[in-house]
């Protein structure tokens, strides 16, 4: 099979995967990864592999199968991508978001970047490795993880804890959110280059709740201890907080060598070097500082009654060293009356940019598309990539696609109207397949 049969194979699954509805509701829901899973392993097993599979909460699937490689004295690589979705509502979407359909030269539906497609890539190169009995440099473990959209509990951190042997010999992982490109001004002004974003850190996160207590009561007595009133302050006092810039040495990097094509410094000009970069400007946005975001309110009852305690859901993101500090701020600007309860906490990820993946990664993009570049950002986001972290593995975001230079990638992900073009599949194919031959 040429790699162009390769790259059409991925675009196939890629379509049926968007097709099984995995979407994540959190964990007070069932898991609905079962269909999905189950065509991936009837894929699996079709080319005569094994792989294990693991269920440790009702509908939330893990498949996982290791390649022997050439070299059993190199460390393993981790190559993996997760099945669940978050939700979509159909009434919203231009097309069914769980259709799979081609429309003006794209894939729609939910998942087509985050990251069924990169899933179809994935199984579309392990399929041809095994069909043709082709053998890698190093082994390889592919991995199709369960519940990444609620933080990988029920997926890559279960493994991680439970079967921790499964990555053995491991070192390296690449997964989602990098790879893709940007299209940048040269310095000359004559001209465009294409720079390729590799993800090499990520934010990490807490999920946390503001429990604020007060005096319940009659709604129709004066109160000045009102919890919904305390929390509502609080709120206000956490969303007010303006936290530090700073550019950690991921984004001091990736800015560098968007002066070193543009011309133009972010040091001195940031407004202008963000306007550059529509596709990526929201992800690299959200990594120049902390952020806290209110996802979710629960106060109250009934109209009349005050009530004694108020909730709020808050996602807090901290840049790689800024938990502890970040933390200790979020519970001052609370306030006396307002706890802070971490429900779920994983720490940022910053993996090393000079070593020899990421030079087969920037050789295998520069074969594809000769003259463009290969540069680290911070993810404002976060992976499965973390939980590996934990097993020494370090952790690269590199979903290889070519995109329009106006097409407003970053904001797809969880959006109205998610979509891939077909194009940026096929590129995306022929990358990981030139570099499973070299990694």
């Amino acid at each position: 099979m040429d790699v162009e049969s390769i790259a059409a194979e991925a675009v196939r699954i890629t379509r049926e995967l968007i097709r099984f509805d995995t979407s994540n509701h959190g964990h007070d829901h069932p898991g609905q990864d079962t269909q999905a899973a189950g065509y991936v392993i009837d894929l699996l097993r079709g080319v005569g592999l094994e792989p294990q599979v693991f269920e440790p909460d009702p509908g939330r699937v893990s498949v996982i199968v290791r390649i022997s490689g050439a070299d059993h004295q190199r460390d393993g690589l981790v190559l993996h991508g997760h099945l669940d979705v978050v939700p979509a509502v159909a009434q919203e979407w231009t097309h069914d978001p769980f259709s799979g359909e081609i429309h003006d030269g794209q894939i729609w539906g939910r998942g087509a970047v985050d990251m069924k497609s990169m899933d179809a890539m994935i199984l579309a190169n392990l399929l041809h490795i095994a069909r043709e009995k082709i053998v890698p440099p190093r082994d390889i473990v592919f991995a199709f993880f369960a519940d990444e959209e609620q933080g990988g509990t029920w997926g890559a951190a279960w493994c991680v804890e439970n079967h921790p042997e499964l990555f053995a010999g491991c070192t390296e992982a690449i997964s989602e959110v990098g790879g893709y490109s940007i299209t940048l001004p040269t310095r000359d002004g004559n001209g465009s280059r294409r720079a390729y974003l590799l993800q090499t850190a990520e934010r990490g996160f807490a999920w946390a709740r503001l429990r604020a207590t007060g005096r319940p009561g009659h709604g129709s007595l004066p109160n000045n201890a009102n919890a919904i009133v305390r929390l509502a302050e609080a709120i206000t006092r956490i969303n007010d907080h303006e936290w530090d810039r700073e550019f950690v040495a991921s984004v001091d990097a990736l800015f560098s060598g968007i002066h070193r094509i543009t011309g133009i410094d972010a040091h001195t000009d940031l407004p202008t070097v963000l306007d550059m970069m529509p596709g990526a400007r929201s992800f690299v946005e959200g990594s120049l500082r902390d952020t806290v975001n209110l996802t979710r309110l629960d106060a109250g009852f009934k109209n009349n009654v005050v009530p004694a305690e108020a909730m709020a859901h808050i996602d807090c993101r901290f840049l790689p060293g800024h938990r502890d500090a970040m933390m200790r701020t979020v519970r001052e600007l609370a306030g006396e009356h307002v706890e802070v309860i971490v429900d779920q906490q994983v720490d940022p990820l910053d993996s090393p940019r000079q070593v020899p993946l990421v030079a087969a990664m920037a050789e295998a993009i520069a074969a594809e598309d000769p003259g463009a570049e290969l540069l680290p950002y911070c993810l404002s986001a976060s992976t499965d990539n973390k939980h590996l972290a934990r097993l020494g593995i370090a952790g690269y975001g590199f979903a290889p696609l070519q995109l329009p230079p106006d097409l407003a990638f970053a904001e797809l992900f969880h959006g109205i109207d998610e979509r891939v073009p077909v194009t940026a599949v096929e590129f995306g194919t022929r990358v990981l397949h030139r570099l499973l031959s070299i990694c």
